[in-house]
């Protein structure tokens, strides 16, 4: 794996060799870091300092996680020096058996960013095992015949200890007949034969005993003993003679136990005993004896159990053939195994992220793994895939090892994990495969900005709502998680003065709920936009906003108002004059009312709730008009009161009363007498003002008649005029059309023109409007003084009752005529 390979550490004895240094350019073929231990080292002691090797510093052993992996986990870093110490018991003798050369094969894995280096620990023998005989006593035959010179093999001492620390040199006792030789195999095995000194006599003594002892070559030095019997019989004199020195054969692994590997043949030239040869295994391992079996009487080897390749590749034993006079000779036997496509491929995750960004981007390492296949040749040579439709693939490194890398963008709100399988497969015929799922959790980033449930919200409030009320709620989702997904609501933005919007509405941050902060007053603000934000909690935040109208619907929360008739300045009611012949349908005057609210709240109707005479005047239910029913009778009164309500439309209904009072008078002369009985001042000067009146009508009179004058002359110099002016320039006004304050949306039901007129403290004008007027347009006359409005039929009124633009003051008299 590319940048695995630092230091190639060359093997010692017993110790552990510094490292070379690496040359400044990463090589183009890196070799693994190699320590040297002997077998049996304490648990604890310390291999070498593994991050020194691989040049990392102390700090960096926790921070990058130094770590060894392997199949059975023998050593350990230490985090705070970063040595590699010893973790099990290391037995060379358990772990490799009869092998030759011991090496564990470590990976030693960093983080941040990952990477793995190869370890290989050569695990020394040291003498730890004495040599062993397979029998405690060995009984030997030799005949008296056999020559001087003469060599009988004895059975080899083991050790399990390799090199030195095995066997290395026989011994026996004096004796003058025989003496010990020592014969060394082609391998390096060393077999103890006795070699005949002195020519055997049976009579003079029939056996003879021997001690064997067998060293090894450790220091201090190791040893075993065996007693050898030997019994002297009569005479054989040829030995067994093997067809071949060397047997050699290849078997299949998948050979079935019980089967027929190889039969070995030996003759004798002697007769009878002396030629039954019988054959038996010699200087062979006990594993070997316990996978084979050799039949005594046909030489035939067979194999008890199933045989492994990737347990033993070679087995060799040798044969012995004995005759029955007890000579005998051997052959060695050379059992090879041939591989079979028997095992799958195993795939050994050696490193694995727990989160991967979501915004990783392609090539990012997210996991390391192994491959490995007991078998040899093409037959564990190894492929690997990934299951379809993942944005991952593998990139392949050296020694079976691979990467798994990101292979496309990443999106967590879609997929939240992977379950990745990956299938390792070999090339053997047919081909074993082997697959393991890992499942790649994806981490979260903010992404994703707020997304409101709606482009806009539209709220409809009830005026005079309580303080504090949630009027409506705002939701915006977020499909991050975490802070990335957690949303928290804000006013940004407001139609509304910004010093007055904190008094108006608010918003809970947590929950979007809009507050109302105060009553709305529907007269005074109908509708307000605001611009509401949905801000996330991730970094940097992502936010969205949205606009919430709110529209402020009407109550029935006020009544309506009377314009006219108006009260006079001491609260009493004016009065409207009408003349005693007026017809059934005659316009006597209006009453004119406004409500502040909308819609149905201010839909006006008028009701009579009090008459003098019932049947006498009609009151219009939605206009307002009161006209006369009926023509006025003798007996009826002159003086009539009329209690007029007026209601709007809303629910419950709000209402407000007036009162007319009706004088039937054809002048204001006529009438003022019953306007004086109405008001019977108690006053001492009721008679003063009595004389004053009079003397105000007679000026009326002399007023008039100075008024028609005028009129006429003016008539005659311009006769291109069409129209009738005022007497006195800028007296009478045509105005645009007024409404009281307030009423601009109330519910008049009419516009009308104003034209005013003012006199002086001791003169008197007779007010004329410079427009004919309409039979039927409602023209009232407004008096400042006594607040009473005057309705009169049509213009010729005008002139008909002159007495009508005249009150008694001793100021001004001020007229207002609406049509």
């Amino acid at each position: 794996m590319g940048g695995s390979c630092v230091r190639r550490r060359p093997a010692g004895r017993r110790q552990v060799l510094f490292p070379f240094l690496l040359p400044l350019f990463y090589p183009a073929i890196c070799e693994p870091i190699r320590y040297s231990i002997p077998e049996e080292l304490a648990k604890g002691s310390v291999v070498g300092n593994l991050a020194k090797d691989l040049g990392l510093s102390v700090l960096d052993v926790s921070a990058r996680k130094l770590r060894v992996s392997a199949e059975k986990l023998l050593f350990y870093v230490d985090a705070e020096s970063g040595d590699l110490l010893v973790k099990d018991r290391i037995d060379r003798e358990q772990i490799c058996k009869e092998r030759r050369r011991c090496e564990l094969q470590l990976e030693a894995v960093v983080e941040n960013p990952l990477n793995i280096f190869h370890i290989i620990v050569v695990v020394e023998d040291i003498n730890d095992h004495a040599p062993q005989f397979h029998k405690d006593e060995i009984n030997l035959e030799i005949s008296e015949s056999v020559s001087e010179g003469a060599r009988i093999s004895l059975d080899p001492a083991t050790d399990p200890d390799i090199n030195t620390n095995s066997v290395k040199d026989y011994q026996i006792n004096p004796n003058p007949y025989f003496s010990l030789m020592v014969r060394v195999n082609s391998d390096g095995g060393k077999y103890p034969e006795l070699s005949l000194e002195k020519l055997l006599d049976r009579e003079e003594q029939r056996s003879h005993r021997l001690i064997l002892t067998a060293l090894d070559g450790g220091n201090p030095s190791k040893s075993a003993t065996t007693a050898i019997e030997i019994f002297v019989r009569d005479a054989n004199d040829n030995f067994p003679v093997f067809s071949k020195n060397e047997y050699t054969i290849s078997v299949s692994e998948n050979l079935p136990p019980g089967s027929s590997v190889l039969q070995v043949t030996a003759t004798d030239k002697d007769e009878g005993i002396n030629a039954e040869v019988n054959y038996y295994f010699r200087s062979t391992a006990q594993s070997t004896r316990h996978m084979f079996s050799l039949d005594e009487k046909t030489g035939t080897i067979k194999n008890n159990q199933p045989l492994d390749f990737e347990d033993t590749e070679r087995y060799t034993m040798e044969v012995e053939a004995r005759d029955g006079g007890g000579l005998s000779t051997q052959c060695k036997v050379i059992i090879e195994i041939l591989d079979e496509n028997d095992n799958d491929p195993e795939i050994i995750i050696t490193s694995l992220s727990d989160e991967i960004l979501e915004d990783s981007l392609p090539g990012m390492v997210v996991a390391l793994f192994k491959t490995q296949d007991q078998d040899s040749g093409e037959n564990g040579e190894v492929t690997c895939n990934l299951s379809r439709d993942i944005p991952f693939k593998i990139h392949s490194s050296s020694n079976n090892y691979y990467k798994l890398v990101t292979d496309g963008a990443l999106d967590r709100e879609h997929s939240p994990q992977y379950n990745v399988t990956i299938t390792a497969t070999d090339r053997g015929k047919p081909p074993l495969s082997s697959s393991i799922s890992i499942t790649l959790h994806i981490a979260d980033v903010n992404d994703n900005a707020p997304v409101f449930q709606q482009a806009s919200y539209v709220v409809h409030v009830a005026e005079n709502n309580p303080p504090g009320a949630s009027i409506a709620q705002v939701s915006a989702s977020d499909p991050d998680l975490g802070p990335n997904g957690r949303v928290s609501y804000s006013i940004v933005a407001s139609d509304l003065e910004p010093r007055a919007l904190a008094s108006y509405v608010s918003v809970s941050a947590q929950s979007g709920v809009v507050f109302a902060q105060r009553a709305f007053d529907h007269e005074q603000l109908r509708a307000f936009e605001l611009t509401l934000q949905a801000r996330d909690q991730g970094s940097p935040a992502l936010s969205a906003n949205v606009s919430l109208r709110v529209l402020v619907g009407d109550r029935n929360d006020n009544a309506p108002r009377v314009l006219y008739p108006a009260l006079g300045p001491d609260g009493s009611a004016l009065f409207d004059t009408v003349p005693r012949a007026a017809q059934p349908g005659y316009l006597v005057t209006k009453v004119v009312a406004v409500d502040a609210d909308s819609g149905h709240n201010a839909w006006l109707s008028y009701h009579v709730l009090q008459a003098s005479e019932p049947g006498l005047f009609s009151l219009g239910l939605r206009t307002g008009e009161v006209r006369t029913a009926r023509a006025l009778g003798d007996r009826d009164a002159a003086r009539q009161r009329l209690l007029v309500a007026v209601r709007d439309g809303g629910q419950p209904p709000l209402s407000a009363t007036a009162t007319l009072l009706l004088v039937f008078a054809d002048s204001l002369q006529e009438a003022l007498p019953d306007v004086s009985e109405r008001q019977a001042p108690a006053e001492p000067q009721a008679e003063l003002q009595f004389y004053l009146v009079v003397a105000l009508a007679l000026i009326s009179v002399l007023f008039l008649l100075a008024v028609i004058l005028a009129v006429a002359l003016r008539l005659r110099r311009s006769s291109s005029s069409t129209t009738w002016g005022c007497l006195r320039p800028g007296l009478c006004v045509k105005s645009v059309p007024v409404v009281p304050p307030n009423c601009s949306e109330g519910t008049l039901p009419y516009s009308y023109n104003l034209c005013v007129a003012h006199t002086g403290k001791t003169e008197f004008n007779f007010l004329k409007c410079n427009e004919q007027l309409s039979s039927g347009q409602d023209i009232l006359l407004y008096n400042d003084s006594s607040g009473a409005l005057i309705p009169l039929q049509d213009g010729h009124d005008l002139t008909a009752h002159p007495e009508t633009f005249t009150q008694v003051s001793s100021t001004f008299v001020s007229s207002l005529i609406f049509y």
